[in-house]
């Protein structure tokens, strides 16, 4: 079971975390270059697997400067290597990955190292609330589809769920850490349950185009693990940019 070591690796921090994004990395862009078509490990997708390793590497030791260096080489080799091996059309897709993958796992690896542990697992723990509360209460309620033709079983209702659910959650961390209103924090954890869901439904958009079921049988009965955590990279990039715009890491602005 993955949560074990996820929790523990965000708890430890740097190393451990650090590696824990980097493997998440080399799993994801080869489940992206499937999902695009690519059935075996192809010259693009090992090119943006090294950019994207070597990107969360330099991150660690805060070279963030370089490690964004890395993600606009992994865009071109592996969209040049591509368009060389005749696959054009594809080409804009792989590359696409190293920025739809590279842009939230170094937030994440931004966050633990100038926020700390809490903000990543308040994070973490608002994605896992959202998911669990759509299905929860899109099984028990039903009704009108949220957008049939890109996921046809999510519903309104698990939309509303999973902010419900994520705003409690946002609720549990700031009574936690003392703050002294709750509703800062619910507010924001309930937008970002919004945000989880729509990185959600853009992977089955994806999935969709290419007519693929799931990303990946790396969990089996789950999916791959792109289909677990679209939500949270979608939210840990949006986090990432509020937190850049207030000037302060994670939840110290709130």
């Amino acid at each position: 079971m993955a949560l074990p070591p996820t929790l523990a690796a965000i708890y430890f921090g740097p190393p451990f975390f650090d590696g824990l994004i980097a493997l998440a990395c080399a799993v994801l862009i080869w489940e992206w270059g499937r999902l695009c078509g690519r059935k075996a490990i192809s010259t693009e997708v090992a090119l943006a697997g090294l950019c994207l390793i070597g990107a969360i590497a330099v991150a660690g030791f805060g070279r963030y400067d370089l490690a964004f260096a890395l993600l606009g080489a992994g865009v071109v080799l592996a969209g040049g290597a591509a368009m060389l091996r005749g696959r054009n059309g594809g080409a804009r897709w792989v590359a696409a990955g190293v920025v739809y993958i590279g842009i939230p796992t170094l937030s994440m690896v931004w966050l633990r190292d100038g926020a700390g542990r809490d903000t990543i697992f308040w994070l973490f723990a608002v994605v896992w609330a959202t998911d669990t509360g759509a299905y929860a209460f899109g099984r028990a309620i039903g009704g009108p589809k949220l957008l049939p033709r890109v996921s046809p079983k999510k519903t309104w209702a698990g939309l509303i769920g999973g902010i419900i659910c994520a705003g409690a959650v946002g609720a549990a961390f700031a009574f936690g850490a003392g703050r002294s209103s709750l509703w800062p924090l619910a507010v924001y954890s309930g937008f970002l349950a919004v945000v989880a869901q729509g990185g959600d439904l853009f992977e089955s958009w994806v999935k969709r185009h290419f007519g693929v079921k799931d990303s990946g049988a790396i969990m089996p009965g789950h999916g791959g693990l792109l289909d677990r955590v679209d939500g949270l990279l979608a939210v840990a990039a949006v986090v990432a940019l509020v937190s850049l715009i207030n000037g302060k890491n994670g939840l110290a602005w709130l």
